[in-house]
Parts: C-alpha cells; structure tokens; sequence
C-alpha cells in the first residue's frame, strides 16, 4: 500500500515542517507507549511500529502504520493507514484503511501524532473480535489503484469496536 507519490506530494508548508520536527522531537524524549517511531530522511511520511497492548486480542502482535502528512498539516488531518499485514479489525480493512473518526470528519489541528496512535491502539484494544469488517471485500475492490482512504465517505456508526 505504499507508493511513492503518496495522498499529496506537494512539500510541507513551513507551518507543517515546524510543527512536525517539534513533534518528532516530542516523540523521541517521550514516545507512547507500544509505538516506535522508524527513523527515516522523509518527514512527510512516517512509518511507525505498533505493538499490541498486554492483555488484549492483539498482545505483543507487531504492526506498522504509514503516516503522510499533507501540504498543510495540522490544518489538515494527516493520511494514516496500516502496512501489509493490516491487522483483523472490524475498522480495519485489509487494504489497511481504519475507519476512524479522528482520521477524517473529527480531526483537529490541535492532535498530534501521539494522540493519533493512541486513539488507534485504544480501538485494537477494546475489540472482543478479530475479523475484517462486512463491506471488507466491496470496499477493497472499489479503492483498487491506489485510492486514498481520505477519498471515502465514512460512516460512523458503531463505537463499540
């Protein structure tokens, strides 16, 4: 699910540039917990290591979301979305799109990163099932070619999971 052009390739304004290298540096004295911040030149597009919380369907299972900051990040929510093996989630596709409200419609400037993780392992660990969500299969085939999950009319309607 990587590409190299990703959602939006236009450079970070200034505004995005500070406040992420201000993030990163936040990350790297104090990062949440179950997350690990893969080092790269690219502060567009982090790719960030998950572990699943103790005590949960996902303990000590490893992932990795993929983290593309647009031009005007905060502003504007980052794309966030889960590598290859996405894990099974009723809000998780298998494409690696997370239906999750934080991520489109409820996004505010005033979210980090961290916040972001946190809200997502926070969604893994109150799951009682691991499986794929119903319109797993329909929604997959219609974000063939590299589709943007920010692209998708969200429905959210079940915060249980």
């Amino acid at each position: 699910m990587t590409s190299p052009s990703g959602p939006s390739r236009k450079s970070l304004s200034k505004i995005a540039c500070n406040r992420l290298q201000k993030e990163l540096a936040e990350w790297q004295v104090s990062p949440p917990a179950g997350f690990k911040h893969k080092v790269t030149d690219n502060l567009q597009r982090w790719v960030i290591e998950v572990v699943g919380a103790p005590g949960t369907l996902y303990a000590n299972e490893t992932y990795q979301l993929q983290v593309d900051f647009p031009e005007h990040y905060p502003m504007e929510a980052p794309q966030v979305i889960f590598l290859h093996p996405a894990p099974l989630h009723p809000h998780i596709y298998s494409n690696g799109h997370i239906c999750l409200d934080i991520l489109y419609d409820s996004w505010s400037p005033a979210m980090t990163v961290s916040s972001v993780c946190i809200s997502i392992l926070s969604m893994l660990s109150s799951s009682a099932v691991k499986q794929r969500p119903a319109d797993n299969d329909r929604y997959v085939k219609n974000c063939r070619n590299g589709k943007s999950p920010k692209e998708t009319r969200w429905w959210f309607h079940d915060d249980k999971v």
